[in-house]
């Protein structure tokens, strides 16, 4: 036994085992998602700063959450498809560990400010007359590095407890990322402490803010329903429709990953779900704002429209 005592300086991501072929045809699928996802959220960022129409409370949150996404899949997605072109390729002990560590950063704070948008969506609709006061612009830029604050201390909490564990072997981290639960069971050591801190970590980050955010789309709700114009009660859905879509993603995957049945291998099937969690849902994120929001359409038609016409300017110079 003394002989497998030697310190992991690397681990091995198992990812996805399946055949040559099939781990091709995934690679050039998710390097198109994931092309999609910086396009579309980087468009969101784009039309946000370029278009004074949106620069409001909703759309600055908005501005947050498209930045969380393209940071959630850079952190993920690009080591993802190396492993899926070279499966033997490892990843360095620092180099997981700064990955779990940015990985739960951007999961905690888009867990947060999804709660701070609901929080405008119901002052929005339930508040009208003192929005401009309530969600002036100190207020908004607070609630957001409060979110990413509080995102970075609840990471911290939960890797500083993994780094003094002892790693001796396996080096194989079952998974397609370094995903915090999946290197503790790698550990030497009894990690039973550590794996409380986490899943409680976890949960409150998720209960809490979804408690919240259940709280305030219910005041919504009755906000809505006292309306008695149908066109206002429209108007007023379609206002939080793309954020309850976006929620809906979010919190959906979450508990089933978490509350869900656990038959079969759960260890396979939060992977799976996890990648949903990390590809999938930062690239629907924008078209869910694109498709249901008229503003978000708006700015982008003028945008179009203002190229198309400096093009034909040109064109006739």
């Amino acid at each position: 036994m003394r002989g497998n005592q030697t310190s992991v300086t690397e681990f091995l991501l198992v990812g996805f085992p399946l055949s040559r072929k099939m781990q091709v045809l995934l690679f050039g699928l998710f390097s198109l998602f994931y092309a999609f996802t910086l396009l579309g959220n980087g468009v969101i960022l784009g039309l946000i700063s370029l278009d004074s129409r949106l620069h409001t409370p909703m759309y600055f949150f908005l501005s947050n959450l498209a930045a969380v996404d393209i940071a959630y899949a850079c952190n993920t997605v690009p080591q993802m498809l190396a492993n899926l072109l070279n499966p033997a390729l490892r990843i360095s002990f620092s180099g997981c560990l700064m990955q779990t560590f940015l990985f739960l950063i951007f999961a905690h704070t888009e867990c947060l400010l999804l709660v701070v948008m609901s929080y405008d969506r119901y002052v929005a609709i339930c508040r009208p007359l003192r929005y401009s006061i309530i969600m002036n612009w100190r207020v908004c830029v607070t609630l957001a590095v409060t979110s990413w604050i509080i995102g970075v201390l609840v990471t911290l909490i939960q890797v500083v407890l993994v780094m003094p564990l002892p790693f001796c072997g396996p080096q194989k981290v079952n998974h397609f990322f370094c995903e915090i639960l999946a290197i503790l069971k790698l550990a030497c050591a009894d990690t039973h402490l550590s794996e409380v801190f986490v899943l409680a970590g976890a949960v409150s980050v998720l209960v809490g803010p979804l408690s919240a955010i259940v709280v305030s789309y219910s005041h919504i709700l009755r906000a809505v329903l006292k309306i008695k114009s149908v066109e206002g009660r429209q108007k007023a859905f379609s206002t939080c429709s793309s954020h309850l879509g976006v929620v809906g993603l979010f919190y959906g995957t979450a508990i089933i990953m978490y509350v869900g049945p656990q038959h079969g291998d759960p260890q396979e099937k939060k992977k799976y779900l996890l990648l949903f969690h990390s590809l999938f849902n930062p690239m629907l994120n924008p078209l869910i704002y694109s498709l249901r929001n008229r503003e978000v359409n708006a700015a982008l038609r003028r945008r179009l429209k203002g190229k198309d016409l400096h093009e034909s300017l040109t064109d006739k110079r």
